[in-house]
């Protein structure tokens, strides 16, 4: 067994185990936590969930303008970086789920609405009414705020169609029918163009009557 020489002798090994280990340095401790930190945020808001804010009146009056909301990054498959496909997917989009996209003509903006039309279908709008693949279709959130009806030749809010939505595509809109921009416009959202599905509110802030609205945090979004 060594020992070690001190200027009183030899030390004993249980004096050699009690000396002090020279601990990290305060600010590689705090780097290396930050760095921990930031690496867990990335992997969670690249794979499990992300926030986002409501920017516009499309949605209403399912989500208002400054309501806070949780999407689900993985309930339609893992979308890897740098890579093409979707991996350990749960399940597809389906009729009725509110999404949240890249904007098809402007990728760097996102936009939120709800699936009408997958694959295959036929859509049409017919004064107001949607049409799927011949029959008349509705959800309980939509809403008509404006009275009057455009012709097709003038603008495709009110008529429109048929079309037929594509392979690998979802035909949207918003719930405020006579006010959204969205597939009746520009077109198809592809399933690569899908960040996730919109589950919760976690806050939501009324701009204008600057105050929090309570009642809608923690309402799940149907």
């Amino acid at each position: 067994m060594d020992y070690k020489e001190t200027q009183y002798g030899r030390s004993t090994p249980s004096e050699q185990a009690a000396e002090p280990v020279k601990k990290k340095h305060i600010v590689r401790e705090y780097a290396e936590s930050i760095i921990i930190a930031v690496i867990l945020a990335l992997i969670i808001r690249t794979f499990v969930v992300q926030a986002f804010k409501i920017p516009s009146g499309s949605m209403e009056d399912t989500l208002a303008i400054g309501d806070h909301i949780l999407v689900s990054k993985f309930i339609y498959g893992t979308k890897i970086p740098f890579v093409d496909g979707r991996y350990l997917k749960i399940r597809d989009p389906k009729r009725g789920d509110v999404i949240v996209f890249e904007y098809p003509e402007d990728p760097s903006k996102d936009f939120i609405k709800r699936v009408i039309g997958l694959p295959g279908d036929t859509i049409q709008v017919v004064q107001k009414q949607v049409f799927i693949n011949g029959k008349p279709f509705s959800v309980p959130q939509e809403v008509h705020k404006e009275k009057d009806v455009i012709p097709a030749a003038q603008n495709p809010r009110d008529n429109f169609g048929p079309v037929t939505v594509p392979e690998n595509s979802y035909f949207v809109m918003g719930d405020n029918r006579d006010r959204s921009y969205d597939s009746r416009f520009w077109g198809f959202v592809k399933n690569s163009q899908i960040k996730g599905l919109a589950f919760i509110k976690y806050w939501s802030w009324d701009r204008e009557k600057f105050r929090v609205r309570w009642g809608s945090i923690g309402d799940i979004i149907k």
